[in-house]
């Protein structure tokens, strides 16, 4: 499979934050996020095709036990179920990052990061006329989302941009088996520390509001917005 980047970093967002984590990022995506912050996973994919074993053999030298599938989405990536089989066979406790559009199909996963797309990650047809379509008419799987909450230990995780974004994923949650609050995370969509505390203060007060868990990027606090990390 076409792999973006692997690295040994901790976890920066959702429920294990802090973690001490290695990521595998798989380049390529069916989506094309506005503001998509790993462009070289998806607008623009980068890196080089690996096979399970030799991916098996590059996180061998870190002693860890948790480990990230990203992208990207990694779950178009044809290889990934049997990474995952192998990863579980290690022993690892498995992260799957994903916006919730493919089925999970039984992959081994023992936290199924969801983060299903708001309007505000629609690109303008300005941009590219084909992808803003796709996009739009793709970025929300109700259906599947469902499959992964009925199967997996899971955490829905929103980017968002502004406090009107809270109707639309409040519209979602009706359509999803019931959700404890705090199982829904709240993300201030940016890539800089200005812009995410800029956003922080609002977002906070609808969390503290609605019960929903707060979710800071403290990756971007320790390293910035950089790859690696």
């Amino acid at each position: 499979m076409r792999i973006a980047e692997i690295f040994h970093s901790i976890q920066g967002e959702g429920l294990l934050t802090g973690v001490p984590s290695i990521f595998i990022r798989t380049s390529g995506c069916n989506l094309r996020c506005d503001w998509c912050d790993t462009p070289y996973a998806s607008w623009k994919p980068e890196g080089e095709d690996m096979p399970v074993s030799e991916i098996l053999k590059k996180i061998s030298v870190w002693n860890c036990n948790h480990v990230v599938l990203t992208g990207g989405e990694p779950m178009i990536a044809p290889d990934l179920p049997e990474l995952a089989e192998a990863l579980k066979r290690q022993g690892k406790h498995i992260t799957i990052e994903t916006a919730g559009t493919i089925p999970p199909n039984g992959i081994p996963c023992d936290l199924a990061s969801i983060s299903p797309k708001l309007s505000n990650s629609t690109p303008p047809s300005s941009r590219d006329p084909a992808w803003a379509k796709k996009h739009e008419a793709t970025r929300l799987q109700p259906e599947v989302i469902s499959e992964w909450i009925r199967n997996y230990l899971f955490q829905l995780k929103f980017v968002v941009s502004s406090e009107n974004d809270l109707v639309e994923i409040k519209s979602l949650l009706l359509k999803l088996p019931q959700i404890p609050a705090d199982r829904v995370l709240l993300m201030p969509e940016g890539i800089n520390t200005q812009t995410i505390s800029s956003r922080s203060p609002w977002l906070v007060d609808i969390c503290k509001l609605e019960g929903f868990r707060f979710c800071p990027r403290l990756h971007i606090e320790l390293f910035g917005h950089k790859r690696g990390t």
